[in-house]
C-alpha cells in the first residue's frame, strides 16, 4: 500500500467514526528536513565544531585563497 492508499483508508475510517481527517501526504516534509538540518546544527555546536554547512566552509576557503592571489 502506498501513501496515497494509506491516506484515502484513514480518511476514510476517520470520516467514518467523526474524526477530522489527516493530513495529506507531504504535508511536513519541509519542516522534517528544516527540524533534521536545525538538529545536525545544534550537535556540531555542542561538540565545538562550527555550525557552517561544507559547502559554506568550502566556498569561505576558496574565496580566502583568491583573495591572497
Amino acid at each position: 500500500m502506498d501513501a496515497l492508499q494509506q491516506h484515502l483508508f484513514d480518511s476514510y475510517r476517520a470520516a467514518r467514526q467523526g474524526e477530522p481527517a489527516p493530513p495529506a501526504p507531504g504535508t511536513h516534509d519541509v519542516a522534517v528536513l528544516r527540524g533534521l538540518r536545525d538538529r545536525r546544527r545544534f550537535e556540531r555546536v555542542v561538540a565545538g565544531r562550527p555550525a557552517t554547512g561544507r559547502l559554506r566552509a568550502a566556498l569561505a576557503r576558496a574565496a580566502a585563497l583568491l583573495g591572497r592571489r
